[in-house]
């Protein structure tokens, strides 16, 4: 018996040497995840010393998740072909190197792939879409494809959460795709948590949410019309999101995120929060503020799983006093970042 027993935890320690080690997901998924969205238009950045001290700087606010983002291209709205543009899209080699990092830093991880546009012509990745079934099926072919590719890196690295899409509204209205050929295909690659980025404006349009584990919104609410708003004038306003959100959440059935939350420190950012050009003063007061509005108004609600702040660059010295576009670094708002992902995050 002792000899059949010592056999017994011999193959268990030795099993994962000659089957592959499979990925440890950990309760995790129960967590509220405090996130920050990183990202690079590089192919080796993620490679990099400085990008390794900026990840660093990410597990220092207290982040439990880092959302990697990696982008391919596709020439116009109405093109069927997606590529990786080799100056432009990160390397698996460093995408591998940041997953690694973060993991060993004890974030866990979002890989979130997005597809831009090198010609937008006044155009989106929302506006991607066609008039011809043929064109429609040539398309998803390439996103099953495209998005595959990454599930399967993300499986092989341990990646705790997987995120099918962002921001394709066009493409989101054909359901079927989604729920017969490009979800199915990440569930076979991929054994994590899988989510979808939905624009701010049409997360209430996708039909699909039962077929994922989390309803993702990039959460880019209009939240003013005039410049400066207090907070008060700004938690007001998120009043009226607050409401539509919690309707269709009891509908949806699902754990929400944040799959993406940001401003620019200037003093239009909660007019068009999505925008990162800006006409406006340098405003960090307003940035932070705006933070704190969102974190006050969402945290604690029990639908409310987390959120991504966009975003952190690969540099650590990166934003500063003069700097207005989006990054949190080295402002007032990264400073409440890590004063309330310091926090105990609600279970």
């Amino acid at each position: 018996m002792k000899k059949v027993i010592s056999i017994v935890l011999i193959l268990t320690f030795l099993a994962p040497a000659y089957l592959g080690a499979q990925p440890q997901y950990t309760t995790i998924y129960d967590a509220f995840q405090k996130g920050f969205c990183y990202a690079t238009w590089s192919p080796n950045s993620f490679l990099s010393r400085r990008s390794d001290e900026s990840l660093e700087g990410i597990a220092d606010t207290g982040a439990n998740c880092v959302q990697i983002v990696v982008t391919w291209y596709q020439e116009k709205f109405d093109s069927t072909e997606i590529k990786r543009v080799d100056e432009r899209s990160p390397s698996d080699k460093s995408i591998r190197h940041a997953i690694k990092k973060a993991h060993r830093l004890g974030m866990s991880v979002m890989l979130k792939p997005h597809i831009d546009l090198i010609k937008s012509e006044g155009n989106w990745r929302a506006d991607i879409g066609f008039y011809e079934d043929a064109d429609w099926n040539r398309w998803f072919n390439n996103y099953k494809k495209f998005i595959t590719r990454y599930a399967q890196l993300a499986e092989r690295e341990g990646v705790e959460f997987f995120c099918v899409g962002t921001e394709l509204s066009y493409a989101s209205t054909k359901t079927d795709m989604w729920k017969e050929v490009v979800i199915p295909a990440v569930r076979k690659a991929y054994k994590g948590r899988v989510i979808y980025a939905a624009n701010w404006d049409n997360y209430k349009n996708i039909k699909f949410w039962d077929a994922l584990d989390y309803a993702g919104i990039d959460a880019y609410f209009p939240l003013a019309t005039k410049d400066d708003p207090t907070i008060n004038e700004l938690k007001e306003a998120w009043k009226k999101w607050v409401c539509e959100i919690e309707n269709w959440q009891k509908t949806a059935q699902k754990p929400v995120i944040f799959t993406e939350a940001g401003y620019c420190s200037s003093e239009e950012a909660a007019k068009r929060p999505w925008e990162e050009t800006f006409s406006g003063q340098v405003d960090l007061v307003l940035q932070a503020r705006c933070y704190r509005a969102l974190f006050e108004t969402f945290y604690g609600k029990p639908w409310f799983r987390g959120l991504y702040w966009w975003k952190w660059n690969t540099y650590k010295g990166s934003g500063g006093k003069n700097h207005g576009r989006f990054t949190p670094q080295n402002k007032p708002a990264q400073d409440y970042v890590k004063e309330t992902y310091g926090e105990k995050a609600p279970r």
